[in-house]
């Protein structure tokens, strides 16, 4: 049956709760890296609730609702590619919360019965106790069964263009044979990321690293190499999906500074191959 735009449009979820507390912020920042020296007391902090100087991976924002899209879309589930993430925080992510998400369409664009569709989301997570509003996420994904319903054509999100000169840094993090095993615990239990036979069945030697994580990976190159592990200089972290990751390669994340700009891409170091680009991240003035 043919996606039907007008209650694509109308289609949300309002309120469902959510909790977490200092484990799952820890999970979240070992599943992208943090912690794998033992000795560097800056990333401690990730990973270590006591004391008072305990920090939160500012991404950690975006496994907090895994699944983005309200139900109910009438969708082909095994066509969709997530092609893109976004994240603005408007509040210092607390140590611990009960939160309350609303998630929405915030648009549909038709490509082609060939082309599939486009779709925006959008979701916001508020403190349940007052309101305060923590942070407000967004993905762009690709339905490629699904075009051809007669909704409105359009390209989405203009991308953010890195600067033309040599990147101003560049940060090489590791990522362990066991990462997507680890990172699947924050929420994503997509097989295909650890189950041998269901990769091979999609084309892969080996279970692949979550998008997801080169995202999260991303963010500590930015927070070790830009913000000295401050995690409250990240506003907002926005990137494209290009090529995926296999655990065990060396992400490498260039990096170009324009004041409280900052754009980067990532790369497979051994390949040379960019697996995140179009990336933008915002600091604190």
């Amino acid at each position: 049956m043919p996606l039907d735009y007008d209650k694509l449009m109308a289609t949300k979820d309002v309120d469902l709760p959510l909790s977490y507390d200092d484990s799952n912020a820890i999970l979240y920042a070992l599943s992208v890296g943090m912690g794998v020296n033992p000795i560097d007391t800056k990333e401690l902090p990730y990973v270590y609730e006591q004391g008072d100087s305990f920090k939160i991976v500012p991404t950690f924002a975006t496994v907090l609702v895994p699944d983005m899209f309200p139900p109910g879309l009438g969708w082909d589930f095994s066509q969709v590619l997530h092609s893109e993430q976004r994240m603005e925080l408007h509040n210092p992510l607390p140590i611990k919360a009960d939160l309350l998400i609303n998630k929405r369409v915030t648009d549909v664009f038709d490509w082609g019965p060939r082309k599939g569709a486009l779709f925006l989301f959008e979701a916001e997570g508020r403190l349940a106790c007052d309101n305060t509003l923590i942070f407000t996420l967004g993905c762009t994904v690709i339905a490629r069964g699904d075009g051809g319903f007669g909704g409105p054509n359009g390209k989405g999100p203009r991308p953010h263009r890195a600067p033309k000169r040599e990147p101003d840094f560049s940060c090489d993090l590791s990522t362990r044979e066991d990462q997507a095993l680890l990172f699947r615990l924050t929420g994503d239990r997509n097989p295909l990321h650890a189950d041998p036979t269901e990769a091979i069945k999609a084309g892969f030697d080996k279970p692949i690293l979550h998008g997801m994580c080169s995202y999260g990976v991303a963010c500590r190159a930015i927070l070790k190499t830009i913000c000295n592990y401050d995690c409250n200089l990240i506003k907002s972290f926005d990137a494209r999906f290009t090529s995926p990751v296999v655990p065990g390669d060396i992400i490498t994340t260039d990096i170009w500074q324009d004041g409280n700009t900052i754009s980067f891409r990532c790369r497979v170091k051994e390949r040379n191959e960019i697996v995140l680009r179009n990336g933008i991240c915002i600091l604190a003035s």
